[in-house]
């Protein structure tokens, strides 16, 4: 009974439809905190950073105070959300609808402090650059700011210190492929067009991917594939086989990219520098494939040669050479070497008749 008492008297004649303050010129303070639970997944072509975060915020409500020795030492009471005031406090970066759970109740303490808590998923825009992935690092903030209200109206501050919230891991899931490195806070006043102010929160979440996985099924192949085009080169050029090894090099590192293309991350603003690595070995197969034929070409030059035709060498051996008056070594040799034996023979018979 307490409880009803309790919540009829609260609720009775309260009016949810404006600032719960008794002076309008009094500034309703929201004081805001997050967790991040998970990191759910990162969107590099469309620039969405989707996580799970767990949000809380605590205000001071003027009209939902009471004597707690009135109603059985009722310290505090949980209400229906959507009974009492709730500020218009949103995420500017909100690209979409996250599939968060209702949490329909709000707790009211007896002086009239009121702590809204909700698990939220969210997906928000966020600048990723990956010119270093998979070594990458991503910021990515988060403003709270009250949609309409000044900051004469609704002003935000942080609930826990900024250096329990850079730290907090108490709840983060940390199995994932990233890693929560910290959350900084920074309250802020923004501004449009020199008109009233608006309060801002900004928490920025750095995370950190876990390079193992793309390392083993990325890197390492390429770098396997590179070495073993430079063992190539032990191979002997004459022995037809260091062609054909380059282009079964050549066609395996072509199908490796066709494989791994749709693990890269794509934008339209830039490359990451492993797929410029990835193209400069592409290039370097090529060369080595180029250097290698042009090597088993030097080697088999002379095999190559055209066989000089028949006529050419008798017009170049025997007409050419009677115009020049150049003897034939080979005939004029055997001319010579009949005359000495012509010679001996005469000699021979001359000792003989004597």
């Amino acid at each position: 009974p307490a409880l009803r008492r309790l919540a009829h008297s609260l609720l009775a004649h309260y009016q949810k439809g404006t600032r719960p303050v008794r002076d309008w010129r009094t500034t309703t303070t929201v004081a805001i905190d997050l967790m991040v639970y998970a990191i759910l997944s990162v969107d590099e072509k469309n620039q969405v950073l989707t996580t799970y975060i767990w949000y809380r915020q605590h205000w001071t409500d003027e009209f939902l105070r009471w004597d707690p020795a009135r109603f059985d030492n009722l310290t505090q009471i949980s209400l229906p959300a959507e009974s009492i005031w709730v500020p218009d406090i949103l995420i500017n970066e909100f690209v979409d609808v996250g599939r968060s759970p209702h949490v329909p109740y709000v707790y009211v303490g007896h002086h009239g402090e009121v702590q809204n808590l909700k698990p939220i998923q969210v997906m928000t825009a966020c600048s990723l650059d990956i010119y270093n992935f998979p070594f990458d690092v991503q910021n990515c903030s988060l403003t709270f700011t009250s949609w309409l209200h000044h900051i004469r109206d609704i002003n935000l501050s942080l609930w826990r210190q900024p250096e329990l919230v850079k730290f907090d891991r108490s709840v983060f899931m940390n199995q994932g492929e990233w890693e929560l490195l910290y959350v900084l806070s920074r309250f802020q006043e923004f501004s449009v067009k020199s008109s009233d102010s608006y309060a801002e929160m900004k928490f920025y979440v750095v995370i950190r991917r876990r390079p193992l996985f793309y390392t083993v099924s990325l890197l390492l192949p390429s770098i396997f594939l590179m070495v073993m085009d430079i063992v190539g080169f032990y191979l002997p050029p004459n022995s037809g086989e260091r062609v054909s090894f380059k282009i079964t090099l050549l066609l395996g590192y072509s199908v490796f990219l066709i494989i791994v293309s749709d693990t890269l991350p794509a934008t339209a603003v830039g490359t990451p520098l492993i797929g410029i690595y990835f193209v400069v070995c592409m290039a370097l197969l090529v060369v080595s494939l180029t250097e290698t034929i042009l090597i088993v070409r030097l080697v088999h030059q002379q095999d190559l040669q055209p066989h000089v035709p028949g006529w050419v060498k008798r017009l170049l051996l025997e007409r050419a050479a009677v115009l020049l008056c150049i003897r034939d070594r080979k005939k004029f040799g055997q001319s010579r070497t009949q005359s000495l034996d012509i010679s001996g023979q005469a000699d021979n018979n001359d000792s003989t008749g004597k």
